[in-house]
């Protein structure tokens, strides 16, 4: 398997270098050459994630120098629990992303790519540098999978100000080989810097610089793996195709999903569930796709007005009419994600966070306008993140778990740093 820039200027590559370059060099993002179609009889013996996740990706990995080591990269990176379980809602299941060391859906994906590049290390390699922005979560769990990896250096970069408190704590409290900037803009300024960096040669040179956002392919393939873990089960149970609801900032996670069905997943719609950022919705309902400052919202992971992976989604549906892809984007403003989060508790006794409470609104808004099939939502942080938020609406403590408990009892810090590149340039290259 190949991969190739969504921008055609750059040669075909092999995997190692996709993962290890994390942008291509004629600034696209890296995407297979071809989309396998899922063996669903072999998929009947995968017991577990890990198992799944060797399975589903093989094409992926097929004469590439982690071929062999697959299935063990996926069992030590992919061990991590994967409930999915019924939310009081007929006809409804929630799978739960959150049960991993830093609480967020992104620890899957996260330990993925560090495992893999980790993998392909020669004891003589220079320092990796791996450059990460976050709105929320992802920060945190790239620091959690490469902290104190030898041969690693991890920078991340979160607009201050712009993620919870206690957010803020997990990003600056790792230490030792991970540098955290809180930068003086939004998301998308911390996504702007990064891939500056990322097409900079010199410090591509110096630093042996890669990213570890949903940019990477290597963040992309585990969340299909999730996908095909969770729904293959649940259709072992019901016999019926399965529409995912998914809580959708930079589009990485939903694009999985979609990439899992166009392999042969039996999956129906997939629902994008969004804040108040509307580009998404804007563009499924018509009008251009146009990028645009993220606004701040109670979903702040979920705060992005360019998604970096509406350009791989674009390119996957080069031939086809994306709108007419069996794609759905609804929009949830704060007042609703406020009132999602009380009646959710109210009526079952969940207790979820504001970027699942968005996805809960769209499940109430299609069996409301009479859509009865089969649904699953994507649940992907603790509430216990956005305590300040959660706990006045529900009444009550949001108990913390105990790897949200580890991480807290830390100290933080985080440099303050502006949105301008030279700063973060002279920064990084002080490192090299």
């Amino acid at each position: 398997m190949n991969y190739l820039s969504t921008r055609n200027d750059a040669p075909p590559t092999s995997l190692a270098e996709a993962l290890r370059a994390g942008l291509a060099p004629d600034g696209g993002l890296y995407v297979p050459e071809s989309l396998p179609v899922l063996n669903a009889e072999a998929l009947d013996d995968c017991a577990d994630l890990p198992a799944t996740a060797a399975q589903t990706l093989a094409p992926f990995f097929a004469d590439s120098r982690l071929e062999t080591e697959l299935p063990s990269i996926s069992r030590e990176a992919l061990d991590l629990p994967l409930p999915v379980s019924e939310i009081g809602v007929t006809n409804s299941w929630m799978l739960e992303l959150f049960h991993g060391p830093t609480a967020a859906f992104k620890d899957f994906a996260a330990r993925f790519l560090a495992t893999c590049l980790d993998r392909l290390r020669s004891d003589d390699d220079p320092v990796q540098t791996v450059i990460v922005a976050t709105s929320g979560d992802t920060g945190a769990a790239v620091a959690a999978a490469f902290h104190r990896r030898a041969g690693f250096r991890v920078v991340i970069l979160y607009p201050d100000g712009r993620v919870s408190a206690r957010q803020a704590h997990q990003l600056g409290c790792f230490g030792d080989n991970v540098a955290t900037f809180r930068v003086q803009g939004d998301f998308d300024d911390c996504q702007r810097l990064a891939k500056q960096a990322l097409n900079d040669r010199e410090l591509i040179d110096r630093l042996a610089l890669t990213s570890a956002n949903s940019i990477s392919i290597g963040r992309l393939l585990p969340q299909i793996s999730y996908y095909v873990h969770a729904v293959a089960g649940l259709h072992r149970q019901i016999r019926q195709a399965i529409d995912i609801i998914v809580p959708t900032g930079n589009l990485g996670n939903a694009l999985a999903a979609i990439l899992a069905r166009d392999m042969g997943l039996p999956i129906g719609t997939v629902h994008l569930a969004t804040n108040a950022n509307r580009t998404l919705p804007d563009y499924f309902s018509g009008t251009d796709y146009e990028g645009r400052p993220g606004l701040q919202t109670l979903a702040n992971a979920m705060d992005v007005g360019d998604p970096s992976n509406f350009e791989r989604l674009d390119w996957f549906y080069r031939d086809r009419d994306l709108r007419n892809a069996d794609i759905h984007a609804d929009s949830v403003d704060d007042d609703t994600i406020r009132e999602t989060i009380t009646r959710v508790h109210r009526q079952t006794g969940r207790i979820v966070c504001p970027h699942t409470a968005c996805a809960m609104e769209v499940l109430e808004r299609r069996r409301q306008a009479g859509n009865d099939r089969p649904m699953l939502i994507a649940a992907t942080a603790h509430p216990a993140k956005f305590e300040t938020v959660v706990e006045p609406l529900i009444g009550q403590p949001v108990p913390l778990p105990p790897a949200l408990t580890e991480l807290l009892d830390r100290p933080s810090h985080a440099d303050p740093i502006s949105a301008e590149f030279k700063p973060l340039r002279d920064q990084l290259l002080a490192y090299g």
